[in-house]
């Protein structure tokens, strides 16, 4: 039996549905209103105009779906770049992998006996003596017939030894003697340094060079960084560069130049400065076109690159130089050295501070001005670059600047 609440609940529901199906209704007129008043509008436009209103539509949708056409394309080019450049260093690696790994200078020459000692010492040491100013090296004698060649410059130590080859040899040593042979081997070295360097430029594809600058390039085989051959290095990376260049379609005959003189500065013993400085200076000197100038003074970055082969140049060497088992000095080493250089310089009277840039190779030293004068801080530069010479561990030149600050000042008086 329906009761009275249960009717109410009914005539509720009844209602709400009609608010509803009202509300609908109401949307529904204002829907058909608004297309009837589109579709007058478009009964009153003319073909060409509702063509057009139809073309800007497409367009738009057209520019949307190009848009993330362009996009998707974009992110599979970046992905395909990334894995050809992958590809390509990967492939300019193999051109120039060898199997020369790093290498350690040690010149050294096994005596017979004792008396071939005896010989070379020479009374009271005049013969040794004699033999250390004309070669410019430093003979160490221990208690066994060995002798070892102590010098920095690869090409003196290859004369000494040579040398002391055909002074062995000989029955009677004198400082004459000595002299003479040492002049000899002296000029044979001019003949091996140009043989050398012509092998290495046309290992690289290079030729017709000056004959200076081929003498030049062969001292390459006689120097040593960080145990890697400079002459192994500079093929290698000519050949990693030149792979490079063909791939990315730069300008290989500039690469190949820049590769192959990008170190000379290390050989050029007349020039100031770091060994880029030397190099931008020396192959000015002979005329090189700028572009190849610019490779070679942007190779460590102390520019910006100014050209495609520039970056070409240093990517290859810093590949060749940096590749796993090209170079090799621990941390420790590398600390060792530069804190043994700033010692020996710090032990002069006068010294205030010392400090080591570019892996030892440039000492600032700054004195107590009131302790050394002017003319004291050129003597005091040649003598610590000559300890250095001596006793500091180092690639290359090590260059020794003094500095001397001296300040005054007053004070006005007052008012």
């Amino acid at each position: 039996m329906t009761t009275s609440d249960d009717i109410k609940i009914l005539v509720e529901d009844l209602r709400k549905q009609r608010e509803a199906l009202e509300k609908r209704q109401e949307k529904l007129k204002k829907e058909e209103s608004n297309l009837i008043e589109k579709l007058s509008k478009v009964a009153k436009l003319t073909a060409d105009e509702a063509k057009k209103i139809l073309l800007e539509e497409l367009d738009h949708e057209l520019k949307e779906e190009k848009a993330k056409k362009i996009r998707a394309a974009e992110e599979r080019v970046k992905e395909e770049a990334n894995e050809q450049a992958a590809e390509i260093l990967a492939d300019a690696m193999k051109h120039g992998a060898t199997s020369y790994v790093a290498e350690y200078t040690v010149s050294s020459f096994e005596m017979e006996n004792e008396e071939a000692k005896g010989r070379i010492i020479g009374q009271g040491g005049r013969n040794i003596r004699a033999f250390e100013r004309a070669t410019g090296v430093e003979l160490e004698i221990d208690e066994g017939n060995e002798i070892r060649i102590s010098s920095f410059d690869a090409i003196r130590r290859e004369i000494a030894k040579r040398a002391l080859q055909i002074l062995i040899k000989d029955a009677r040593i004198q400082p004459s003697r000595i002299e003479e042979v040492v002049k000899q081997i002296k000029t044979q070295m001019e003949d091996i340094l140009l043989e050398e360097g012509k092998k290495i430029a046309h290992e690289c594809g290079v030729y017709n060079l000056p004959v200076d600058v081929l003498k030049l390039i062969g001292r390459y085989r006689f120097r040593t960084s960080y145990g890697q051959n400079l002459g192994i290095h500079t093929i290698e990376e000519t050949k990693i560069g030149i792979a490079v260049a063909n791939e990315i379609k730069a300008n290989v005959e500039i690469v190949r130049l820049g590769c192959l003189l990008h170190d000379i500065g290390k050989v050029v013993t007349e020039e100031e400065g770091t060994h880029v400085e030397a190099g931008v200076s020396a192959l000015k000197r002979y005329g090189f076109p700028k572009e190849v100038v610019a490779t070679v003074a942007e190779h460590h970055e102390d520019k910006p690159f100014s050209s495609i082969e520039s970056v070409v140049v240093w990517i290859a060497d810093a590949i060749s130089g940096s590749r796993p088992g090209a170079r090799y000095e621990p941390h420790e080493d590398y600390v060792k050295r530069m804190t043994k250089i700033e010692e020996l310089a710090k032990n002069f009277p006068g010294v205030d501070s010392v400090f080591a840039f570019q892996a030892g190779r440039d000492v600032r030293i700054v004195v107590k001005p009131d302790e050394v004068d002017d003319d004291n801080i050129v003597i005091l530069a040649r003598e610590v670059a000559k300890k250095l010479e001596k006793e500091a561990e180092y690639a290359g030149q090590i260059k020794v600047t003094v500095i001397r600050e001296v300040r005054a000042s007053e004070t006005t008086a007052a008012k």
